[in-house]
C-alpha cells in the first residue's frame, strides 16, 4: 500500500515538471523592433502602462489610441520566477510614452500571444 502511494507520487510529480517545462520562452535581444497593436479588451493587459490618473498628475496626455502602431524597440529582458520573459520597451522614435514614461514593461508571451505586440 506504501509503495503503490509512493508510485503515484512519484508519478505525480514527474506530470507535474513536464507541464511546468512545457511553456516557452520566446528568444529575444536588446534592439529588436515590436509595434504595438490595438488591444482585444478595452485595455492593454500584457503590457504595463500606467494607469491613466498617474499619467494625468505628470501632466501627459492619457491617449492610448496613439500607441496603435507604435514601432518600440527592446532595451533590456529579464526572465520571472515563472518562466515568463519581461523585456523593457522604448518606443524606437526616441519620444516618450504620453510624454513623459520613456520606457515601459511588458511580458513578451502573453503579450504577443494576444496580439498586443506584433513581431
Amino acid at each position: 500500500m506504501v509503495l503503490k502511494r509512493f508510485l503515484i507520487a512519484c508519478m505525480f510529480s514527474g506530470a507535474t515538471f513536464a507541464f511546468a517545462q512545457e511553456k516557452q520562452q520566446i528568444p529575444i535581444e536588446a534592439g529588436t523592433v515590436l509595434t504595438i497593436a490595438k488591444p482585444s479588451t478595452a485595455n492593454y493587459k500584457h503590457i504595463d502602462f500606467p494607469r491613466k490618473n498617474f499619467i494625468i498628475k505628470r501632466g501627459g496626455i492619457a491617449n492610448f489610441k496613439t500607441l496603435y502602431g507604435k514601432k518600440v524597440e527592446v532595451v533590456s529582458h529579464s526572465y520571472s520566477a515563472d518562466g515568463q520573459t519581461i523585456v523593457t520597451l522604448k518606443p524606437a522614435d526616441g519620444t516618450k510614452f504620453f510624454r513623459n514614461f520613456s520606457t515601459v514593461d511588458a511580458h513578451l508571451e502573453d503579450a504577443l500571444s494576444t496580439g498586443e505586440l506584433i513581431k
